[in-house]
């Protein structure tokens, strides 16, 4: 049913718990795990700076964090760090890996990148994407 699965990632308990269940699937199905963490860009100007490079370093992090989950239960997990806008970055990664699944949590980032934006990252990728998307999380998300 499912080959390759999608789960983006920003190191939150929100996209650990997505990454879990993905991971879970990938072993039910046989399927390959595509990490990806978005690197957005810093202002309007695009430049690279110190925050930039800050965000580069929690993506690697993040994406260590699943194909660590993956390895401990034999799940072949390929990693990906993009940069621009998330939505935008997970609906193209989609295509361009050729996913059958999303799978996401419901929260993520939060603070400035979160406020400056209408709409969850979630909600624009659903309403973005042909891909079955799961929505994973929630008010216990944090819980897990």
């Amino acid at each position: 049913m499912y080959d390759r699965i999608l789960v983006p990632t920003d190191g939150s308990d929100h996209s650990d718990l997505a990454a879990e269940h993905a991971i879970d699937l990938a072993e039910r199905f046989g399927a390959i795990v595509h990490a990806l963490f978005v690197v957005e860009r810093a202002g309007p100007s695009g430049h690279w700076d110190f925050a930039v490079e800050k965000q580069e370093e929690t993506g690697e992090e993040a994406l260590d964090a699943v194909a660590t989950r993956g390895d401990e239960r034999d799940i072949y997990v390929e990693r990906h760090l993009r940069r621009g806008v998330p939505s935008e970055e997970i609906v193209d990664a989609a295509v361009d890996y050729e996913v059958d699944l999303i799978v996401m949590g419901t929260q993520g980032r939060t603070g400035l990148s979160r406020i400056a934006t209408t709409g969850s990252t979630t909600e624009r990728v659903v309403r973005l994407t042909d891909v079955p998307t799961l929505v994973v999380g929630g008010a216990s998300a944090g819980n897990a």
